[in-house]
This record gives C-alpha cells, sequence and structure tokens, in this order.
C-alpha cells in the first residue's frame, strides 16, 4: 500500500502518487486523439489504484474539451464513497473559441467552476488548480491578478472547491499571488504543480527551495518526461514504441526536450535499472521521490502493469552514486526568462 503524506501545510491528507487523468475520456474527442481510454478501459485502472493506497486523483477541464471530466467523475462516484479519495480539476485553458472561454477573469471562474462540477456530478472538488499564470494563457485577457484571486477565493467559500493550487510559473510570479492574496486575506495556494523530471530540472531553482520554505505541497507532472525516461521513445522523438508517441504528443515533447543530451540522460536511467533490476520508469520516479520537497508526482497509466510498476517503485531506494549518475548531465537553462521552452505547452 501507498503511504499518506500531509499536502504541504495544509491538513489535507494525499497518497504519496496522484493518478494522472488526461488519458482517460472519449477516444479521439478534443487535442489528446486516438490514444485515449475509454471509461470501460479505465474502470480496471481506478479501482487497482484505489486497492493499492492510491487515492488522489488529477483532471484539468480542457483534458478532451470536458470528456475526461465526465468520464472520471462518472467512474469516482460508480466506484468510491465521496470521503475515499482526493479529486483536483484545472481551469484556465481555452475551452472554445468564445471571447471568455479561457483566461482567468471572475467571469470565467465561476462559470467553469459550475461546468466542472456539472460534468463531475461532484458537488466540490478537494482542489481548484490554476492551470498556468492568467497573463500567459492564449488567446484570453490579461485579468488583474487581484480579480483572479478574489473570485478564487470566492468559490472557496461557496464550498465549491476545499483548497487552492497553481501550476508551471515562474516562481516570483507565484510569491507575487500568494503576496497578493496574504495582503487581502484571500484563500492562499496550498500546492504547486509544475514541470520536473530528470531531463527538465529548473524548478530547482527558485520554485523548490521557496516551496521547501513555505510548505508549500509540489505535486510535478511529466515525471517520465511525457514517455522518455519510460523507454517510449528509442533513441530519439522519431523512435516511438507506444501509440501516444506515435501521435501529436512527439510535439509537444520535441517543444519541452530540446536539449542535446536528453537521450543521454534517459539512457544512464536504463543503465541503473538494469543493474538494480528495475524498469526505467521506476528509476525515474525513484529519483524524482529522493527530493524531500516533492509531495505526490502525478503519474500517467494506459495498463493495470504500468500503474503496479510505479507503485513498487515508492519503495525502491537508490543510492547517493546512483542519483550522482543520474543527474551528472544535467545542463541548466542559463537565463530562464530567455530560455525558448515553451511554458504554455498544454500537459
Amino acid at each position: 500500500m501507498l503511504p499518506r503524506v500531509q499536502y504541504g501545510k495544509s491538513g489535507l491528507m494525499v497518497s504519496r502518487l496522484c493518478l494522472g487523468t488526461m488519458n482517460f475520456g472519449i477516444p479521439g474527442h478534443g487535442q489528446h486523439g486516438s490514444w485515449t481510454l475509454s471509461i470501460n478501459e479505465a474502470r480496471p485502472i481506478f479501482k487497482a489504484a484505489m486497492d493499492a493506497g492510491l487515492f488522489y486523483f488529477d483532471c484539468a477541464n480542457n483534458y478532451g474539451m470536458g470528456a475526461c471530466e465526465e468520464v472520471v467523475g462518472e467512474l469516482l462516484r460508480e466506484l468510491f464513497p465521496r470521503d475515499a479519495y482526493v479529486f483536483t480539476t484545472k481551469l484556465a485553458m481555452p475551452m472554445g473559441e468564445g471571447p471568455n472561454q479561457g483566461g482567468m477573469s471572475r467571469k470565467h471562474i465561476m462559470e467553469s467552476v459550475d461546468d466542472s462540477l456539472r460534468r463531475t456530478g461532484l458537488d466540490y472538488v478537494d482542489q481548484l488548480v490554476v492551470h498556468r499564470h492568467p497573463h500567459t494563457i492564449p488567446d484570453s485577457a490579461h485579468a488583474p491578478l487581484e480579480e483572479m484571486m478574489e473570485a478564487l477565493h470566492d468559490v472557496v467559500k461557496a464550498g465549491k472547491a476545499l483548497y487552492l493550487g497553481a501550476s508551471s510559473m515562474y516562481a516570483w510570479q507565484f510569491v507575487e499571488l500568494q503576496m497578493l492574496a496574504e495582503m487581502h486575506g484571500w484563500t492562499r495556494f496550498v500546492s504547486m504543480q509544475n514541470h520536473y523530471n530528470l531531463i527538465y530540472r529548473e524548478e530547482e531553482r527558485e520554485m523548490h527551495p521557496y516551496c521547501e520554505k513555505t510548505e508549500i505541497a509540489v505535486t510535478p507532472w511529466s515525471p517520465l518526461a511525457r514517455g522518455i525516461l519510460a523507454g517510449s521513445y528509442q533513441g530519439g522523438l522519431g523512435g516511438g514504441a507506444t501509440a501516444r508517441s506515435q501521435g501529436r504528443d512527439v510535439e509537444r515533447a520535441r517543444g519541452l526536450y530540446r536539449d542535446e543530451n536528453v537521450f543521454d540522460i534517459a539512457a544512464r536511467v536504463v543503465d541503473v535499472a538494469d543493474r538494480l533490476g528495475h524498469t526505467p520508469a521506476q528509476i525515474a520516479l525513484a529519483w524524482m521521490l529522493t527530493k524531500p520537497v516533492i509531495t505526490a508526482p502525478i503519474v500517467g497509466v494506459s495498463k493495470l502493469s504500468q500503474l503496479e510498476q510505479l507503485v513498487a517503485a515508492v519503495g525502491i531506494e537508490l543510492s547517493e552514486a546512483d542519483i550522482s549518475y543520474l543527474e551528472e548531465l544535467y545542463r541548466p537553462v542559463d537565463n530562464m526568462l530567455d530560455d525558448e521552452r515553451p511554458l504554455s505547452v498544454p500537459k
């Protein structure tokens, strides 16, 4: 059984891993393509997750353009009592071509929250996450930060969300939002859902020290680097070995991981995995869990065997020599603000 951990300095408890649900929904619906699993394919994965002690689920309104929330909500209501799981969803990304169907205006926040509750069939979400900083959302107005933070506070006070989280922004932007909430007596964020793995470690510069100092829960997305660290790509992004890595997702991976040594690092993961008798995915996840700041990495699976492997990875211990070997080839970005990596690439 997975251990339970406190969610930052909040009173919430979550499982040591979070199940990302982006690949569940209606196959071919929305932007996610044919690798999406249907509700019947997802059901045994949800059951096995709960049996293994994984009761923390992550979603977003734009996954499958709402279809993911519908499927996940139906499964959660069908399979488990409401107090048995923790459910997070996100908002901010455009949900249509209308002038107010994206961003973090008060109008969009209030309408999006009600839409998510309707799709999931839930009375409340345990955590509502801002998918990106409000000034980086494509095709939307730059909502004043005060407008966003007060609207989010009102959502919490209305009982529609119990906690707030943020995702994928620079540390100074996150600090600014936290300070704004504190100044006005509004609800602060309790978590940061950021991009972090063995081949993208820029969060170690500022975000992770800030979160550790202020006891913010850290729940990284893409801990396996869109499958690169799990062996989904054989030596290059043109060698996808799975349905997802052979589809449109390869372009997203190419946008995120441009360094020449990406696959050299991945090869070292394979080396350690072979030596210790584990899979590369297990080693990449075990490495992440050596970092004290990490609360619950968000993992995605399409097979029961993948879920079993990742749950087992929580018990793997790496030596200091192994950790150094895995980290040695990483090359930091000299100036993050000038970095060409697209911060707003959808998860």
